[in-house]
C-alpha cells in the first residue's frame, strides 16, 4: 500500500519485536483489490500493488538487516468446505495461493478476510513446510503458532512448527478494567440501542439461497427502494457483504419481546452508514452492472457476488454459461429490459464508487443523494410493522 504515484509506503510496512532475545519480523498488508471492497473516497489517494511482490521485497530488507524470524500478516483468506477449527478444509483461493509462492525466509503466513477457521500447512518454493492459518472473526478464535529458533543460526527449525486455532470461550474471568470499559459503553448506548423501531413475523436471514438472493437481502433493497422513490427509483440493489447479521424473531437479553426489532438490532444488520444514491443507467448498463456479479480474479477462480434485488426485478443466471453471459431474461416491473432504455436506479455509496468490482456503476448519469443506509431502513420497519421473511424468487436459475 503506497501513496499513489509512488513506491512510498502509506503505513509501516513491518515492525520488529523482540521475543526471548530474538528479533522477529512482522510484515502486515491488505489485500491487492482493497479497492473493490470498501469505499473509493477513503483510498482515492492509495495505490495497491500484489501482495507478494510486497511481501518478498520487505522480507528482503529484513533479512539484510539480520531478522531471519519472518511473520505474514495478510488480509486475504481462502473458503472452507467445513471442517473444525484445526482442520485444513480450504478450497482453492488466493491466500493459498500467496502463501505458497512468497520467499522461503517468511516462516508463517496468518490470514484473514474470509472470516473462516483453518490450520493449514503449504510448502514453501524452497520445499519446506510452511503454517498458513485463520483464526475466524470478531475474536471467537485465537490463532497460535510456536516456532523454534536455532540459536546459532536463528532460523526457524521448521519441522518442529507447531500452529492450532484455540477456541475463546466464556468460562475465564473477563479483565476487570476492559469489562469496565465495556459495560460503560452499552449502559450509554442502552437507551437508543433498546428503542423498539419495528417487528418482524419470524427469524429473516441473510443466509442465502442457491440463487444468491436472502430474506433479509431482499428486504434491505426494498427498503432502499420505498426510500428513493421521490428520486424515481424503479429497482434497488444491495451488496450481500453489506448485510452484516441477522433479525432475529426471539427476544433479545434486552427483554424488548419477541419479534420486536430494536434500533442495536436494526445497527447491526447496517452499521456503515452507507448514503443511497439514484442513478439513471441505460438497460446495457444494468446487464453489464448484472453480469459483474462475476469477476474472475488473477488466479483464475471466479467470484461471485449477487446483489440482493428489490421486488419487481426479476432475471435467470446460468451457472455454466461463461463470465460475462450468465444473465438472461432481465425484467422490471414485469416488462423486459430494454437495451436502449433508460432506468433509476438506487445503489449505496459504496457500490456507486465501483465497490465490489461494479465500476459499471461508476456510469451511471443524474446522481441524486438520498438517506443514510441505516435510516431507509428503520423508516421501512416503523412503516411496516410485523415484516415477514421476503421470498427468495427474484432470481432463477437457468
Amino acid at each position: 500500500m503506497t501513496f499513489k504515484g509512488s513506491h512510498v509506503p502509506a503505513a509501516p510496512p513491518f515492525t520488529i519485536k523482540k521475543v526471548h532475545g530474538v528479533r522477529v519480523g512482522i510484515i502486515g498488508l491488505p489485500l491487492q483489490d482493497l479497492p473493490s471492497v470498501v469505499s473509493a473516497e477513503g483510498i482515492k489517494d492509495l495505490d495497491f500493488g500484489p501482495e507478494i511482490d510486497a511481501i518478498d521485497r520487505y522480507t528482503d530488507i529484513l533479512d539484510r538487516m539480520g531478522v531471519k524470524v519472518i511473520v505474514v500478516t495478510l488480509h486475504q483468506g481462502d473458503n472452507t468446505e467445513g471442517g473444525g477449527p484445526n482442520d485444513c478444509r480450504t478450497t482453492p483461493g488466493p491466500a493459498r495461493a500467496i502463501a505458497e509462492k512468497v520467499s522461503p525466509k517468511v516462516d508463517v503466513v496468518f490470514t484473514g478476510h474470509s472470516h473462516q477457521q483453518y490450520v493449514c500447512t503449504v510448502t514453501d518454493p524452497a520445499g519446506q513446510p510452511r503454517p498458513m492459518v485463520q483464526g475466524f472473526s470478531f475474536g471467537r478464535i485465537l490463532s497460535v503458532v510456536d516456532i523454534k529458533v536455532d540459536r546459532r543460526t536463528k532460523d526457524v527449525i521448521r519441522s518442529e512448527t507447531k500452529a492450532f486455532n484455540h477456541v475463546v470461550t466464556r468460562d475465564v474471568l473477563a479483565d476487570r478494567s476492559a469489562q469496565t470499559l465495556v459495560d460503560e459503553a452499552k449502559s450509554k448506548a442502552a437507551p437508543i440501542a433498546n428503542r423498539p423501531v419495528g417487528s418482524i413475523t419470524a427469524d429473516i436471514p441473510r443466509s442465502s439461497v442457491a440463487s444468491g438472493e436472502s430474506p433479509l437481502g431482499n428486504l434491505i433493497a426494498d427498503a432502499q427502494l420505498e426510500a428513493t422513490k421521490d428520486t424515481g427509483a424503479q429497482i434497488a440493489l444491495m451488496n450481500p457483504g453489506g448485510v452484516r447479521g441477522d433479525l432475529v424473531f426471539a427476544s433479545s437479553p434486552a427483554g424488548e419481546g419477541d419479534g420486536v426489532v430494536t434500533y442495536g438490532e436494526a445497527y447491526t444488520v447496517q452499521p456503515f452508514g452507507n448514503v443511497l444514491q439514484t442513478m439513471t443507467l441505460t438497460g446495457t448498463q444494468l446487464k453489464a452492472v448484472l453480469e459483474q456479479q462475476w469477476l474472475t480474479k488473477p488466479d483464475g477462480t471466479v467470484q461471485q457476488r449477487v446483489l440482493q434485488p428489490s421486488a419487481g426485478l426479476h432475471y435467470t443466471w446460468s451457472a455454466s454459461a461463461p463470465v460475462g453471459s450468465k444473465v438472461s431474461d432481465v425484467t422490471i416491473g414485469g416488462q423486459p429490459l430494454e437495451p436502449t432504455g433508460t432506468y433509476r436506479v438506487t445503489v449505496n455509496s459504496f457500490l456507486a464508487g465501483g465497490g465490489d468490482g461494479f465500476t459499471e456503476l461508476r456510469n451511471g448519469a443524474d446522481v441524486t443523494g438520498g438517506v443514510v443506509d441505516l435510516d431507509a431502513f428503520v423508516d421501512y420497519l416503523k412503516a411496516h410493522p410485523g415484516l415477514a421473511p421476503p421470498a427468495t424468487d427474484r432470481i432463477s436459475l437457468g
